[in-house]
C-alpha cells in the first residue's frame, strides 16, 4: 500500500443548463434514498423490529424501490450515487452508536436527521465502481451527468479514488477529489518551534514572530450586515429574497475561501521552515460558547492546527500537541516557576527571577519545552494517526494545465 496520507482536492466545475439538471435530479435522488433508509430504520425501531441491516436497507430502499411506481425515477442516476448515500448513512449510526458507547472520543454525537432539499450543501459521491474518468481534453466525465469542465489549479498528484460533486449555498459547484498522496519529506533543518495561538495575534511564535490577525469577518462586517438588511427586507418565498439568500451566501464564501488560502500559506511556510512544531490543545468549542465566539470562530485555529499536522505527516515533519492544561502563560520560561493567573490585559510580567516576558511569546517558548520533554518520554517521534481526507486543500483559479492522471 502507497504510504501517506488522503487529501481532498477541490476544483471548480461549470456545468451546462442540462448538466445542472442532471445534477440536481442526482442530489435529489440521493436525498431521498437516505431519507427512506432512515426512516426504515426508525419505523423498525418504533414498532420493536431487529436493527436493519445495510444489506437489507440497501435491497429494500433501492433494489425494491426502483420496481415501484413511485420510485421507479431512481433508476435515472447512476447507481453509485445511491448506494454512497446508504454508505452515508450507515457510517452516521455507526459514529452515533459508537460515540454512545464511548468508543469515539470527543463530543456526543446526534443521530441521523433526514436530509431537506433546501440544505445549504448538497453533495453526491461517484467511486472507482462508477467508472467516472478525467478525460484528456481536462473535462470529469460522470455517468448519467456528462462531461464537466473543471477549472484546474494543479496536477492530481495519483490516480482518485472517489469523487464529490458538490454544490454549496452560493450556488457554486465543486469536483473534490480523495488522493492517496506519498510521503515527499522535504530537507532536515535545525529550527523547532512552539506556536501559542490567539486573538490579538493570530499565532506568536517561540522564536519572537508575531503573526497579525487577519480578521477576514471582521474586514468584511459592514457589508455583510447590508447585505442580510437588503435580504430581512425580502418578501418570503419572492423571487427576490432567493436572489438576495444567494448574494449572502457568495458573500460569506468569500470571506472563507480568503480565509482558508491564508491559513494554508501560512502552514505550509512554517512546515517548510521548522522540523518540528507544537501547538497546544485548545479547547476551541468550549470556547466558542463565550462572549469571543464571533473572533474565536473567525480565527479558524482548528482548521490550521489541522492544516498543520497532516503537513506534518506528508513532508517529514514532527507533529505534537501539548496538553491544554499547561500552565504555559504564566510559568517562567526561564526558571520554571508558575505564578498567579494572569487578567487578559496583562500582556507582560517580571518573574522573582529577574525575567521580563511577553505573555504570549513566553508561552510559545513553553509550548515548545512541553512538546520536547513529551518526545523525549516517548522516545520516539510524534506522528499523526492516519488522517482523514482534508477538505479545500486545493484553492482554486481559473482555468490552467488539465489534469495528468
Amino acid at each position: 500500500m502507497l504510504s501517506g496520507v488522503q487529501l481532498r482536492y477541490n476544483f471548480r466545475v461549470s456545468p451546462t443548463a442540462g448538466q445542472q439538471q442532471a445534477l440536481a435530479r442526482a442530489f435529489g435522488c440521493a436525498r431521498v434514498v437516505f431519507n427512506d433508509g432512515l426512516r426504515a430504520r426508525q419505523q423498525a425501531r418504533e414498532a420493536g423490529l431487529p436493527y436493519v441491516s445495510d444489506g437489507e436497507l440497501s435491497k429494500l430502499v433501492i433494489t425494491e424501490a426502483k420496481k415501484t411506481s413511485e420510485r421507479a425515477w431512481l433508476g435515472e442516476v447512476s447507481s453509485v450515487v445511491l448506494q454512497q448515500a446508504l454508505a452515508d448513512l450507515n457510517a452516521a449510526y455507526r459514529n452515533f452508536f459508537a460515540s454512545l458507547s464511548g468508543k469515539r472520543k470527543g463530543r456526543r454525537i446526534a443521530p441521523p436527521r433526514f436530509r431537506c432539499r433546501k440544505d445549504n450543501r448538497q453533495a453526491i459521491r461517484f467511486t472507482k465502481n462508477s467508472r467516472f474518468k478525467v478525460l484528456d481534453n481536462g473535462r470529469l466525465r460522470l455517468p448519467k451527468v456528462g462531461d464537466l469542465e473543471v477549472r484546474w489549479s494543479r496536477r492530481l498528484p495519483a490516480s482518485p479514488s472517489s469523487v464529490t460533486v458538490i454544490k454549496d449555498a452560493a450556488g457554486r459547484y465543486f469536483a473534490s477529489f480523495v488522493v492517496q498522496t506519498a510521503d515527499q519529506p522535504l530537507p532536515e533543518v535545525d529550527a523547532e518551534v512552539g506556536i501559542d495561538l490567539g486573538l490579538t495575534h493570530f499565532a506568536v511564535l517561540s522564536d519572537g514572530t508575531k503573526i497579525a490577525a487577519p480578521k477576514f469577518l471582521r474586514r468584511a462586517a459592514r457589508k455583510l450586515r447590508r447585505l442580510q438588511q437588503d435580504l430581512s427586507r425580502k418578501q418570503r418565498g419572492s423571487n427576490n429574497r432567493r436572489k438576495a439568500v444567494v448574494r449572502v451566501a457568495r458573500a460569506h464564501a468569500r470571506v472563507a475561501d480568503t480565509r482558508r488560502d491564508w491559513l494554508h500559506k501560512l502552514s505550509t511556510t512554517i512546515i517548510r521552515e521548522t522540523q518540528a512544531v507544537y501547538v497546544e490543545d485548545l479547547a476551541v468549542a468550549g470556547l466558542a460558547r463565550t462572549k469571543l465566539a464571533k473572533s474565536v470562530h473567525d480565527a479558524g485555529w482548528s482548521t490550521f492546527v489541522g492544516m498543520l499536522a497532516y503537513k506534518a505527516a506528508r513532508y517529514g515533519r514532527t507533529f505534537g500537541r501539548v496538553d491544554r492544561w499547561l500552565p504555559s502563560t504564566r510559568m517562567c520560561s526561564d526558571c520554571g516557576r508558575v505564578g498567579d493567573k494572569l487578567a487578559l490585559d496583562v500582556r507582560s510580567w517580571v518573574c522573582p527571577c529577574g525575567s521580563v516576558h511577553d505573555r504570549d511569546g513566553n508561552a510559545a517558548r513553553n509550548i515548545r519545552a512541553a512538546g520536547r520533554a513529551d518526545l523525549n518520554d516517548r522516545g520516539a517521534q510524534v506522528r499523526p494517526a492516519p488522517l482523514p481526507a482534508q477538505r479545500g486543500e486545493a484553492v482554486t483559479h481559473r482555468k490552467l494545465t488539465p489534469c495528468q492522471v
